[in-house]
C-alpha cells in the first residue's frame, strides 16, 4: 500500500502519494472548494483517490507556527482530520509542514514559474514535501 500526503488549506488541499515502496512523494493535484466550510466534496474526491493510489494511511501536514505554538489553522486540520477519519477509515499521522510552502515556492523560482502561476502547483508540492519529510524520518 502507499501513503498519501495531504497539505490541507482554507480552500485548497494538496494531494501526493508515495511509491509502493515508501521511498519516493509524487504530487497529484490540489483539491479546490469554494467556500472553507464545504468540505463534502473534497472528502469524497480524497476518499476516490485513496482507492485509486490504493492508500490506508494520511500524512497531513500539521500546521504549527514557526515557535512551536498551536493556532487556529492547527484546529481546523484536527476537525478535518477527524472528517476524513470517519468517512474513510484511513490512519491519519500528522507531520509538521513549517516551511513547505516556503519551499515549494522556492522550487517554483528555481524552476522559473511565473509568479501568476504559482497557486496552480504550491499547495501539491507542499503535499509533495510533508510526505517526503514523513518517509525521510523512518529511515
Amino acid at each position: 500500500m502507499r501513503l498519501m500526503g495531504l497539505d490541507f488549506g482554507s480552500k485548497t488541499v494538496g494531494v501526493a502519494v508515495s511509491d509502493e515502496l515508501k521511498m519516493t512523494a509524487t504530487g497529484v493535484e490540489i483539491v479546490r472548494r469554494e467556500s472553507p466550510n464545504k468540505l463534502r466534496r473534497t472528502l469524497a474526491r480524497i476518499g476516490e483517490l485513496l482507492k485509486e493510489y490504493d492508500v490506508n494511511t494520511v500524512i497531513l501536514g500539521y500546521p504549527v507556527m514557526l515557535d512551536g505554538s498551536e493556532g487556529e489553522r492547527v484546529e481546523k486540520t484536527k476537525e478535518f482530520a477527524q472528517m476524513l477519519e470517519r468517512r474513510t477509515g484511513v490512519q491519519i499521522i500528522f507531520q509538521d509542514e513549517r516551511l513547505t510552502t516556503v519551499e515549494a515556492y522556492e522550487i517554483m523560482d528555481q524552476m522559473g514559474i511565473k509568479k501568476d502561476d504559482r497557486y496552480k502547483y504550491v499547495d501539491m508540492l507542499a503535499a509533495k514535501f510533508i510526505l517526503e519529510d514523513y518517509l525521510n524520518s523512518r529511515q
